[in-house]
């Protein structure tokens, strides 16, 4: 599956960018070569023909040798002398059209920036998903779960090793740190058109932040998120949380049970 990689994209948009410019430069450059090279040889012309032949005859010539085709009319020994230098000249932007164009459009970040192209097209289709943040131990249960469930998951995480973990295992991977990059939740997972978001990450910081942006982005989505102790729970809980799990909590709900049962025996 695709990965769908925030800052890494934001390079290569960068770099297409420039690309373009660069682009447009050289056929810029082409095209005034074309033009010299048209005029000159129209200037140059001592044959009989009308005005109009003779620019015909110059614009096919000028184009025969910017396009390397070698089919050219008759030429005077004015002319002649004249495509030489132009030629000099036209080697000289061809070869600066390629030392500036090649291999920016094979570089990762503007292969991840086509690889986020073709992602956005999935995820801006998708509805009541489930967003997984974070893809650590628990993260990957979660996720799994969900889908063995039959929803769609998309899995958000900043590390590049957890994503491609995220990725071969099949799931819509968004590679980026949801507490900090800007319209990771909003634009990019969506939350305003998911069903459920689950925040499994362990800074607690993170937590906080990432529970506060969902619910401002989307009140009414059901936010489900660990806490380390029950303060930090009322707190998360404040924050728009729906649901609170508190660690602590169930591995004593567990134990006591165990002693119920084994009184009980």
């Amino acid at each position: 599956m695709p990965i769908y990689r925030v800052r890494a994209a934001r390079l290569g948009e960068l770099e297409i960018r420039e690309w373009r410019r660069r682009l447009a430069r050289a056929l810029g450059l082409l095209l005034s070569n074309l033009v010299l090279c048209a005029v000159g040889l129209l200037l140059l012309d001592e044959s009989d023909q009308g005005l109009r032949e003779k620019g015909f005859t110059a614009i096919w010539n000028a184009t025969n040798l910017v396009a390397t085709l070698g089919d050219f009319s008759g030429l005077n020994h004015s002319q002649r002398v004249f495509m030489i230098g132009t030629m000099f000249i036209f080697l000289m932007v061809a070869g600066y059209a390629i030392s500036n164009l090649s291999g920016t459009l094979s570089s990762a970040p503007a292969l991840s920036y086509r690889e986020n192209r073709r992602m956005e097209q999935q995820l801006d289709k998708l509805v009541n998903h489930v967003v997984v943040i974070g893809f650590g131990p628990l993260g990957q249960l979660v996720a799994a779960k969900a889908r063995d469930a039959g929803r769609t998951v998309i899995v958000v995480d900043r590390s590049d090793d957890l994503a491609a973990r995220a990725s071969e295992a099949g799931f819509l991977i968004v590679q980026a740190d949801a507490g900090e990059d800007d319209g990771v939740l909003g634009k990019v997972a969506a939350i305003d058109r998911a069903g459920a978001l689950v925040v499994t990450t362990e800074d607690p910081d993170r937590k906080l932040a990432i529970t506060l942006m969902a619910h401002a982005l989307n009140p009414s989505i059901k936010i489900l998120v660990t806490g380390a102790n029950s303060q930090r729970g009322a707190l998360l809980r404040r924050a728009g949380a729906s649901e609170v799990v508190i660690a602590e909590e169930l591995i004593a709900d567990a134990l006591v049970g165990r002693l119920a049962r084994e009184g009980t025996g």
